[in-house]
């Protein structure tokens, strides 16, 4: 990674994955050496909900929900040809493609295969934002894709969800030992809880602090003093999920690497199919990172929300979908510095 790039990460952001390594090994020697601490958070619940949880994983998507600059939405209609592209890309070619790479990579391991799917089916809507400004990609047109999918999200995901997993792998024949039958309605009311919450609470705080304090107010001031809980809740969740599973981790280590290989070949794909596709229908430098950002990042926290509510934090699907940023932020950044090395190479005149 340049010096450039790093320089203008925080110090949270610029170590995120040492964070999330270190977050996983706590958790591991939590569940290994610690079973009676692990237990008794996982009992916190009410019914099948672990409320430490529930409350982490909803304070994670807060965030990137309040900042999102949802006025900034109209801009992405005046292109309606790149517009057009960012949509197929995110909700068409882009859950297919990790459909088909996790029955490739992972169908003798069923629960894997829907974690990844689940990943694959949630549209980034917050670290896209950080890798197009690195990148020097079009901000408010990356903004008004992230407002756009965070909305098609809310609407959508649990249909998605339904389509894929339900119907596809049955009607495929796969995963026939578990209950893939997720109806329509549990997925809806776990994507209100997770997405639907801190969706409504972001808009709020949003726009009634603008209104109250100033957009600047609100951008410098209050949004850095929020920003680091979606990765402190990230990591807490990563704890407790890795302590239910210390024992199988250390049993099977090499399902990370069997998880992240789908995961990383997804990253990549969308990215450069993306990139070279827009610049060929004649987008510009900024437009076509934003672009392929936003089509080659993943929401893993709705993912990681979802896996726990409907299978279970000890699942395999929950370990699969927690594998999401330990996997895409590495990809991530080596694909910053991949569009800025294209910027010099196919768009000098930008440079």
């Amino acid at each position: 990674m340049s010096d450039g790039i790093i320089k203008q990460l925080s110090f949270l952001d610029r170590f995120l994955t040492l964070w999330i390594f270190l977050a996983i090994g706590a958790g591991i020697a939590i569940g290994y050496f610690l079973p009676g601490v692990s237990d008794f958070i996982i009992g916190l619940q009410v019914g099948t909900t672990s409320i430490p949880i529930a409350v982490g994983l909803i304070l994670m998507m807060y965030p990137p929900l309040a900042r999102v600059k949802y006025e900034k939405m109209g801009k992405v209609f005046n292109n309606k040809k790149l517009l057009t592209v960012s949509l197929v890309q995110n909700w068409v070619i882009g859950p297919v493609v990790m459909f088909v790479l996790a029955i490739i990579f992972l169908q003798n391991y069923p629960e894997y295969m829907i974690g990844v799917i689940l990943v694959g089916l949630a549209r980034c809507i917050a670290m896209v934002i950080v890798w197009n400004e690195l990148a020097g990609g079009d901000r408010e047109f990356a903004v008004g894709l992230v407002a756009f999918n965070a909305i098609a999200q809310v609407l959508f995901y649990a249909v998605y969800i339904y389509v894929f997993i339900t119907l596809a792998l049955n009607w495929l024949g796969l995963a026939k030992d578990l209950n893939i039958n997720v109806s329509m309605a549990e997925s809806a009311k776990t994507v209100f809880i997770y997405l639907g919450i801190p969706f409504f609470a972001g808009l709020i705080t949003r726009y009634s602090l603008i209104h109250v304090k100033g957009e600047e107010w609100f951008d410098t001031v209050f949004m850095p003093k929020i920003s680091p809980i979606t990765l402190i809740a990230l990591l807490f969740t990563i704890v407790v999920m890795f302590s239910s599973q210390g024992n199988k981790i250390i049993q099977s280590p090499f399902d990370v690497l069997i998880v992240g290989i789908p995961l990383t070949l997804y990253f990549a794909v969308m990215w450069f199919m993306t990139f070279f596709f827009v610049r060929k229908i004649g987008g510009n430098y900024a437009e076509t990172t934003a672009v392929s950002f936003t089509a080659g990042s993943n929401d893993f926290e709705l993912a990681i929300a979802v896996a726990i509510a409907i299978y279970g934090i000890d699942s395999g699907q929950a370990f699969a979908t927690v594998i999401g940023p330990l996997i895409e932020v590495p990809v991530l950044i080596i694909l910053v510095n991949v569009a800025l090395y294209f910027k010099r190479k196919f768009f000098p005149a930008e440079v």
